[in-house]
């Protein structure tokens, strides 16, 4: 009984951490990189559909990105999809593929960013410790139905606290390496 609240509550907490490295990712910083592009949904043919469905994104440069769409017929909506996404980006379409050039984030847009960052990591820390909060329940349970000694709980609990501070640590080592990319001139 113990051993499965403490492995559902760890791989509980990995999805927690891996969905903070996710919405990190899509933080853009000074340099293009194709995760910016994966929350961006075209409407293809009236269904919304994930950019990255729709055409290859290649970055020849820092700064450009090159998006060849697989079916040229929804290179208007791709263009469009660009265009009213948060990236702030104006993008070109020449015929074969569609041009992205990202303008240089300013100050203030980077200082934007980093709250956004700190925001995300914030909701990471908070879904682990809720996590943490509902294994404490089930090992409190054990204990008081008996199925379990006390001595196993306590080990356990303080199991559940290495593990909590472990998973806090990494998302706090992303969130840290995120902010020094994003402040990076």
């Amino acid at each position: 009984m113990i051993d499965d609240a403490m492995l559902e509550a760890e791989d509980k907490m990995d999805k927690a951490v891996e969905v903070a490295r996710e919405e990190l990712g899509h933080i853009r910083s000074g340099r293009a990189n194709a995760g910016m592009f994966a929350p961006i949904l075209v409407d293809y043919y009236g269904s919304p559909t994930p950019l990255q469905q729709l055409g290859s994104v290649t970055i020849p440069e820092a700064r450009t990105v090159l998006i060849s769409p697989y079916d040229r017929t929804a290179s208007d909506a791709i263009v469009r999809a660009l265009r009213d996404s948060d990236l702030g980006v104006n993008p070109t379409d020449d015929g074969n593929v569609i041009r992205v050039v990202l303008p240089t984030l300013t100050e203030e847009r980077r200082r934007d960013y980093v709250k956004l960052a700190r925001s995300k990591g914030e909701d990471a820390r908070i879904a682990i410790r809720a996590v943490r909060r509902k294994a404490k329940e089930e090992l409190d349970r054990i204990k008081k139905d008996g199925e379990a000694g006390q001595d196993e709980v306590e080990r356990a609990e303080k199991e559940l606290e290495a593990l909590t501070k472990k998973h806090v640590d990494v998302v706090d080592a992303l969130l840290e390496g995120k902010e020094k990319e994003l402040l990076e001139v």
